[in-house]
C-alpha cells in the first residue's frame, strides 16, 4: 500500500531540480545541465579555508596565499562550492527565498566535503544572527545547513552556542580589513552554553565564506572560551581568482 501511494506521489508530484525546476530522477537533485554548471570544489585546497589550489593532491596540506597573509584563528577549514554560477543562485535562493528544499542536497555535499577535518566528538554550531536579523528573516541558513549536517553526521549539534550581542551592519562592497574591523568582538559564546566548548573541537558551519573575518570571529571567542580547537565549513568559498 505504501509503495501505491508513493508511486500515486510521484505521478503528482514528480521530482524536479532544485536549480531549475527540471524533471530528474530522484528528490532534490540536480538535472544534468545545473551538475554541469555548479562548481563543485575537489582536488587539491588550501587546509585553512578550502579554496581550489593548482597541482594534484597528494595528502599534504596545502596553504593558499590569502591564508598565508591573514592568520587565520582555526585549525582546518573547507567548503563544498566555489560561490559562482548554480552555486551562488543556490545559495541565495537559500538565504533570501525561503528555499529550505535546498538543505538536502547541500548536507551531501557539506558531508562530503568536511570529511577530511572531522574528529570524534566534535560539536558542530552555526554561525550565529543578531535576533534582530532573525526576527526579519524568520530562520537562520547556517543553523539549517549545521543541524542537518549534525544528524547526517551523527555529532553534536548546539544552535546557540555562539551569540551576537551586535547587531553589526552588513559586511558587503566593504574591504578585507573593513570586515574584520566591524566583526571584532561582534560574537560571543551563549553564557549557558560556553561550558560545551571547553576542551571540544567546534566545527563552525556557515553559508558563504568571504575573507573569513565572520569565521574568525566564532573561531576566537571559542579558542577564548578553552575550546580543544576550532575547524570551519562553509558551503560556499568565495574566490577572487575561481
Amino acid at each position: 500500500m505504501k509503495g501505491k501511494f508513493q508511486t500515486a506521489l510521484e505521478l503528482l508530484f514528480p521530482p524536479r531540480c532544485v536549480s531549475c525546476g527540471a524533471l530528474v530522477e530522484s528528490d532534490f537533485g540536480l538535472c544534468g545541465t545545473c551538475w554541469r554548471d555548479t562548481p563543485f570544489i575537489g582536488g587539491l585546497v588550501c587546509d585553512l579555508c578550502g579554496v581550489p589550489l593548482p597541482g594534484e593532491d597528494e595528502g599534504q596540506s596545502e596553504i593558499c596565499d590569502d591564508c598565508m597573509r591573514v592568520e587565520r584563528p582555526w585549525s582546518r577549514g573547507r567548503a563544498a562550492l566555489l560561490y559562482k554560477d548554480r552555486a551562488q543562485k543556490l545559495v541565495l535562493a537559500l538565504k533570501h527565498g525561503d528555499r529550505h528544499d535546498v538543505v538536502q542536497p547541500a548536507t551531501r555535499w557539506l558531508t562530503q566535503a568536511v570529511a577530511p577535518i572531522l574528529v570524534p566528538d566534535m560539536l558542530i554550531t552555526p554561525v550565529p544572527l543578531h535576533w534582530a536579523r532573525l526576527l526579519g528573516r524568520r530562520y537562520n541558513q547556517s543553523a539549517l545547513l549545521a543541524g542537518a549536517l549534525s544528524r547526517h553526521l551523527g555529532l553534536e549539534y548546539c544552535p546557540d552556542l555562539l551569540i551576537r550581542p551586535r547587531n553589526t551592519a552588513r559586511t558587503d562592497g566593504l574591504s578585507h580589513d573593513e570586515r574584520f574591523l566591524l566583526l571584532c568582538g561582534a560574537i560571543a559564546p551563549h553564557p549557558r552554553r560556553a561550558h560545551r566548548i571547553a576542551g571540544r573541537s567546534v566545527l563552525v558551519v556557515d553559508d558563504v565564506m568571504t575573507s573569513g573575518a565572520t569565521f574568525a570571529a566564532c573561531a576566537e571567542c571559542c579558542i577564548a572560551a578553552s575550546a580543544r580547537d576550532v575547524r570551519v565549513l562553509a558551503l560556499a568559498r568565495v574566490a577572487k581568482d575561481a
